[in-house]
């Protein structure tokens, strides 16, 4: 019996996918560690909206770099 798919595609993205994570992962996590304060208190707890947009870019940086280093 044939698929209807080819299955190995589908295997590839999605180990490509959680290996995109985990290193945007790891990567936030060191500019996190490198800030000289904490970042998630600063935006969550104090409500600074300029960091929250400063980080935000920077993590949609940190994305583009993994995505471009995963698709080739």
């Amino acid at each position: 019996m044939e698929l209807f798919f080819n299955a190995r595609p589908l295997l590839g993205s999605i180990i490509y996918s959680i290996l995109g994570v985990v290193v945007f992962w790891v990567s936030f996590i060191i500019v996190d560690k490198i800030t000289p304060y904490d970042l998630w208190r600063e935006i969550v707890k104090e409500r600074n909206l300029p960091l929250a947009i400063i980080v935000a870019a920077m993590c949609l940086g940190i994305a583009i770099i993994v995505a471009a280093a995963i698709h080739g």
